[in-house]
């Protein structure tokens, strides 16, 4: 057996010093998903000739997302809360890491103008809402559309004739068989691109139909009669978009919250329908953490999950913005 002698003890000392900070360190291929206190929204929302709610407050809940070191990918219990996930159930195909920032971005932005243009509605303003096109949500792999299409492209035209909405869409790809091929014309930030695919069928018998592989939402060109200033800063995703349609009346003079302090996610739509979101598990703890009154969850297994959390919380299933209004407002009086 060889002599333990200091060098060598210190040589021991440093290799472990090392892997301790490896694993410290050194980030794995997993997402860790960690709860994070609920915000105040009015510092984020202005409203020409507005003015903030004096009592109570709306919330938002984020996630903080990042990739998992290797000891929290060891040992996922690390933390309150946190979830692990592979790259593949966060990052959509064929989006990198940094691609996907943008588009969380992106869907900010959007559900931003979508929630000031549904407030602005509930107060009764006058708000046009002109479709302008198709946007990419999701591209399916090994279809023709993927590689050439991306989420966040706005599809404006096909085969040369110009597409407003999603019926033009459909009556556009009806007119052409299984294996034509279809030019699509989108817009990508600033550039626009003509992209040629081949379609291939789906579904049987008189429902088969010529498809590339995309889903889609309305593109919308968004005109307010007051101007609304909206800045999450880095934050990105579209599931604060409650939260800021709650501010937005407030501010309007509007007292949504009676003097509670109101925690809300969801996806706001521009029908003023709400929308299901991820994250629900550490999106209540956060909220939770902020020690607010109440959290409006989408209705479904967004709030059935949230009550898993809850420990105490009030959990208000809404499924419209009308509704979340009216569930404010059967509330007691607060202060």
């Amino acid at each position: 057996m060889k002599r333990l002698t200091p060098a060598r003890l210190l040589v021991a000392g440093l290799a472990l010093l090392a892997v301790v900070l490896a694993l410290l360190i050194l980030p794995s291929s997993d997402y860790i998903f960690l709860p994070d206190p609920a915000h105040p929204v009015a510092p984020l929302v202005t409203v020409k000739g507005g003015h903030d709610p004096t009592r109570g407050g709306v919330y938002y809940v984020d996630v903080v997302v990042r990739k998992a070191t290797l000891l929290e990918r060891l040992f996922g219990g690390l933390h309150n809360g946190a979830d692990l996930y592979p790259p593949q159930a966060v990052d959509p195909p064929g989006v990198n890491q940094q691609q996907r920032r943008l588009l969380d971005l992106q869907d900010m932005r959007r559900s931003q103008q979508i929630a000031a243009a549904v407030a602005l509605r509930a107060a009764g303003k006058k708000v046009v809402l002109r479709p302008v096109g198709a946007r990419i949500a999701f591209v399916q792999p090994g279809l023709p559309a993927f590689g050439k299409l991306e989420p966040g492209d706005v599809i404006v035209a096909i085969d040369g004739r110009p597409v407003h909405t999603l019926h033009d869409v459909f009556v556009r790809m009806t007119s052409h068989r299984v294996g034509d091929v279809v030019a699509f014309t989108v817009r990508r930030g600033k550039q626009t691109l003509i992209e040629r695919m081949k379609t291939i069928g789906a579904g049987k018998g008189a429902n088969r139909r010529p498809v590339v592989g995309v889903s889609l939402d309305p593109a919308l060109d968004i005109q307010l009669p007051i101007p609304v200033r909206i800045n999450a800063g880095s934050v990105g995703g579209p599931s604060a978009g409650v939260a800021f349609a709650l501010e937005v009346m407030e501010e309007l003079g509007r007292d949504v919250v009676h003097g509670h302090k109101i925690a809300a996610t969801g996806e706001i739509r521009p029908d003023g329908s709400i929308g299901p979101i991820g994250g629900v598990k550490q999106k209540t703890i956060g909220a939770r953490e902020a020690h607010v009154d109440a959290f409006l969850v989408p209705a479904g297994d967004n709030a059935r999950e949230a009550r898993k959390y809850a420990n105490g919380l009030r959990i208000i299933p809404v499924e419209t913005f009308p509704q979340a209004l009216h569930a404010l407002a059967t509330l007691p009086q607060n202060g």
